[in-house]
């Protein structure tokens, strides 16, 4: 066990000693004094620090029953290697990905059976429409992108999505500080006041979204969020009816990471927003024990259309529950040069008119 001797100064980092003519321990270095009584509170803090423990059960999907994949096709992309599910019915499609044709492999075999799926909500005429919204207005957007051909191209997919619950007991500890300036007729005052401050408490997790698929851009999903769950049913393969969907190739072990991340951050950004009243607060350690975390398999609805513009392919995505319309846009550089010459010269305009109205009243 550590003595108190061995802390850092909570202040300024550097080694704290007792002072025998303070009766307080002291920091040689910034001067700050300690009670007793405070470094103890200080010392039952760190000597109760525990190490993360994010643990999951990932047994996620259910195994396919006798004669459920016979309506369903695999298709696969020579260019981009993606590889999709579709109904038999389908007989010819290009890639969501790429948009290169894709080759009929077979019949569907293998992976594991979804829990839960999301049915689509709006149809291929409201991702149409999502689409012109978000072009329009853009006045630096290259025309090929507002031509209607471009918009028939949207294709509906379902995407692989591992679903996680986890009920989570944190501990997080905070080094706050408490800043009070006031002057007299000689001189400026500056008084810096530190605390350790110490949350902990429980928070439950359900349903945190982490896509199975490399094919589809991380951030992009994640900007198209939230679904709503609660509208999620048990998986039937009729759902996929005129509609494909992306295979996962990211496994739920492997999606624990990422998992990870989102609950560790929405805990700290939860527990952060409680400490109030401080000039500044910078976390200084925090703990995580998960309790009952396992992930289920689901897919989410998403209206998916690619293009390319000089060589640069540009991906849009369409919430197919919500509406929520993201993806980046090219720039027409032509029209951008246009665009900042006209500023520019609006401001040389602008500043030229102030020049001369400080002249005319005799400011220059």
């Amino acid at each position: 066990m550590k003595t108190l001797q061995e802390y850092k100064c909570p202040c300024c980092g550097g080694a704290i000693a007792f002072d025998s003519g303070l009766q307080k321990m002291k920091c040689p270095f910034c001067d700050t004094e300690f009670e007793m009584e405070a470094l103890q509170g200080y010392d039952e803090a760190l000597q109760s620090q525990q190490e993360d423990h994010m643990e999951w059960e990932t047994g996620a999907g259910q195994d396919w029953q006798e004669g459920e994949t016979e309506s369903l096709g695999t298709f696969s992309c020579r260019s981009c290697g993606g590889e999709i599910v579709a109904d038999a019915s389908t007989a010819a499609t290009s890639c969501p990905f790429c948009g290169n044709p894709v080759v009929l492999m077979g019949r569907f075999s293998g992976d594991l059976k979804p829990d839960l799926v999301i049915p689509f909500k709006l149809d291929k005429e409201a991702a149409k429409a999502g689409l012109k919204r978000h072009l329009t207005g853009k006045r630096l957007l290259p025309k090929v992108f507002k031509d209607q051909n471009r918009i028939d191209e949207i294709k509906g997919i379902y995407v692989p999505f591992w679903l996680f619950d986890a009920d989570v007991d944190a501990q997080i500890r905070y080094r706050a500080a408490k800043i009070r300036t006031w002057s007299d007729s000689d001189y400026n005052y500056t008084e810096t006041r530190f605390y350790m401050v110490h949350r902990s408490g429980s928070v439950g997790f359900r349903n945190v979204p982490v896509d199975g698929s490399t094919k589809m851009p991380d951030d992009l999903m994640e900007s198209i969020e939230p679904f709503d769950i609660s509208q999620g049913v048990d998986f039937q393969t009729a759902y996929l009816a005129g509609f494909l969907a992306d295979k996962y190739d990211v496994t739920a072990q492997e999606s624990i990471d990422r998992a990870n991340q989102r609950v560790k951050r929405s805990t700290e950004q939860a527990f952060a927003a409680t400490v109030k009243g401080y000039s500044s607060v910078t976390p200084e350690n925090s703990s995580l024990q998960f309790h009952n975390g396992k992930a289920r398999y689901a897919l989410y609805p998403v209206w998916l259309l690619n293009t390319t513009w000089h060589g640069k392919q540009y991906t849009f995505a369409m919430n197919g529950q919500t509406g929520k319309f993201v993806g980046d846009l090219p720039v027409d550089k032509g029209a951008a040069f246009l665009w900042t010459a006209a500023l520019t010269g609006a401001f040389s305009a602008l500043t030229f008119g102030g020049v001369w109205l400080l002249h005319l009243i005799g400011f220059l």
